[in-house]
């Protein structure tokens, strides 16, 4: 017994291991010197030194004790300096203030030591680090290796963290040093971004100037409360009649446009920011502008190059922002690309604008949330998602909000995508999405294939936000057309087996046919709200109905031609008050009475001969 106590007392400690680097050689002089130094601060002999020499830190020395690391080497003030340009000088200022700026850093120079807490990587495989040390940080905190390439630690384990890489992981090995930024991912936000391309890390993929002289803001927000914001009451003018009309948007609301692959999606994105063209240059005060972020996840680059060059085109990049992830891009990248756009979005919400954000698509995002998750060995559920993929869609989607007038009056809407395997809404990811947001724009793969664009189910689609975020215009002539197109869908499946129809059933037929038709539209050519009200208008009401299906395209576009040059009036008005008026109706029946007369005759001569 006395033996036992004897040796638990007399158990020797481990002694401290401490790794030294240094340019040059140590003479055994510095290194009794050093190993003295370092009794006084740690109040113990019990250590072992294990010196290593390193021509790249240029003089001085490094000491690493665990996880703590004390760089007072030529390299570590250099980079130190560095990091302080890149914080302090914009890539567009003048040689003058540079040359102010180095004086100033230069004289004021005091060589002091930089303490930071640092890692080793375990093992790499598959875009994931397993890191030792590290035992202050935090999840989600970003992380930097040595090597140069950036990630972020999503597990805390016992002993390790497991962090994703983000670029090149193929360049890390073990042993590789890992430091803590002790920052959460952030983005560059600004009115400078407009016009730009960049990745989630908020580096530009555009060829053009560094933005890190820009503010960053974290990619990972709380959402507004339900005391600040406000109702979804002002419209969002998508330019697509059939948007428009029948499933509006406003700001500030969240609407999913679903669908198969290839069924036009991403084109009535591009539709709606084209869209925005014509009102913002128009605008005077910013608040009447409605900006624009397209996030592009998991696409092929040449995709979001020809979007990209489609968008200057027609002048939209002046009021755009595209943050891109794309297929060749990691998992890690594709994950945090939404939260970067939305975060860009915000900065708009928050200064009193309005902002619209893309997320094309999020279907893509949770697989590439997945496909991190399993790596990380987290437990699988449905269709092998994690359980909190619910979590990650509506954290990112819950951040769109209408703010009230107290908190700046500024808006953020959300139009995430989803892409369905055989128009199956009913999986784990479209449920999901569905549930979160405030209504659904359903395109159908068999109507796109009939030749009806945009494809758009109208008795699938549905904005729960109605016409609350429509003008008194368009309500007046969108009444009544949602439920004539889906009785037209609905009877059309039950004549095609019948042999005669009553008169009733020929006439909603008929009618029904000619709103559909109406209601087509070509790609890259949106609407200003009065075009879309009189087009509507002449289907409601009854003046499509003598015209023959293949001509409406040409009686359409020429009686909005004939419009603007006869009663440009008529028009003006509608823009003007956003309204029809009784004394509007009028003066727009007789011009369309007449036009109709008269298309008719000239349609009727030229059959003649």
């Amino acid at each position: 017994m006395t033996n036992s106590k004897a040796d638990t007392k007399q158990s020797p400690k481990k002694p401290f291991h401490i790794e030294v680097e240094t340019a040059v050689s140590l003479t055994e002089k510095q290194l009794d010197g050093l190993k003295e130094k370092l009794s006084g601060i740690l109040k113990t002999d019990n250590f072992i030194l294990q010196v290593k020499q390193n021509p790249l830190l240029l003089g001085g020395v490094s000491l690493r004790l665990d996880s703590l690391m004390i760089d007072a080497s030529v390299k570590g003030q250099l980079q130190q300096f560095q990091k302080e340009v890149e914080q302090n000088v914009s890539s567009a200022v003048d040689v003058q203030k540079l040359t102010a700026f180095f004086e100033k850093q230069v004289s004021d120079f005091k060589e002091k030591p930089i303490v930071k807490e640092v890692g080793s990587v375990i093992s790499v495989s598959d875009g994931v680090a397993r890191v030792s040390g590290l035992k202050s940080i935090a999840a989600g905190e970003r992380v930097v290796f040595e090597t140069g390439q950036h990630g972020m630690v999503l597990n805390l384990n016992p002993d390790t963290v497991d962090c994703v890489i983000f670029d090149d992981a193929e360049k890390i090995r073990e042993e590789t040093v890992v430091h803590r930024t002790e920052q959460m991912n952030t983005v560059p936000v600004g009115m400078e971004l407009l016009g730009r391309a960049i990745n989630p890390l908020g580096e530009p993929i555009d060829g053009k100037e560094s933005l890190d002289h820009l503010p960053h803001h974290p990619v990972n927000v709380p959402a507004p409360g339900i005391i600040a914001r406000d109702k979804v009451h002002v419209p969002i003018q998508t330019g697509i009649k059939e948007i428009d009309a029948l499933v509006p948007i406003g700001r500030g609301q969240r609407e999913l446009i679903i669908g198969d692959r290839q069924t036009g999606k991403t084109a009535l994105i591009i539709d709606t920011i084209l869209s925005q063209k014509a009102k913002n240059d128009q605008a005077t005060d910013p608040k009447d502008k409605l900006y624009c972020v397209y996030v592009a996840i998991g696409q092929k680059q040449s995709t979001v190059r020809d979007i990209m060059r489609t968008l200057e085109k027609y002048g939209a990049m002046e009021y755009t922002v595209i943050v891109s992830a794309t297929a060749s891009d990691s998992a890690a990248m594709q994950y945090l690309a939404p939260y970067a756009g939305c975060t860009i979005g915000e900065y708009f919400r928050d200064n009193k604008m309005a902002a619209i954000v893309f997320y094309d698509d999020l279907s893509k995002h949770a697989v590439a949330y997945r496909e991190m998750s399993l790596l990380l060995k987290r437990p699988a559920g449905r269709e092998a998602y994690p359980g909190d993929v619910f979590y990650l869609h509506s954290r990112l989607l819950e951040r769109a909000a209408q703010l009230s007038e107290e908190n700046g009056g500024g808006s953020l809407t959300a139009i995430p995508v989803i892409e369905t395997q055989e128009g199956d809404v009913s999986a784990y990811i479209p449920t999901n999405v569905i549930s979160i947001t405030d209504g659904q724009i359903f395109l159908e793969s068999e109507l796109f294939h009939k030749g009806i664009r945009p494809a758009i189910n109208v008795g699938l689609s549905v904005s729960r936000v109605g016409s609350a975020a429509q003008t008194k215009a368009m309500k007046k002539v969108a009444g009544s057309l949602k439920l004539d197109l889906a009785q037209y869908r609905e009877m059309l499946s039950f004549s095609q087996f019948a042999s005669d129809l009553d008169p009733a059933t020929q006439a909603l037929l008929n009618r029904g046919a000619r709103l559909t038709e109406i209601m087509k539209q070509p790609q890259y050519k949106p609407y200003e709200m009065p075009q879309e009200v009189l087009a509507i208008y002449v289907g409601v009401n009854g003046f499509l109905d003598q015209i023959a299906l293949s001509d409406i395209a040409e009686y359409e576009s020429k009686m909005q031609k004939e419009i603007m040059e006869k009663t440009p009036e008529i028009v003006e008005e509608i823009k003007k008050t956003k309204d029809l008026s009784d004394d509007v109706k009028t003066r727009l029946n007789e011009f369309l009475s007449d036009f109709t007369k008269s298309f008719l005759e000239t349609k009727q001569e030229g059959n003649q001969k």
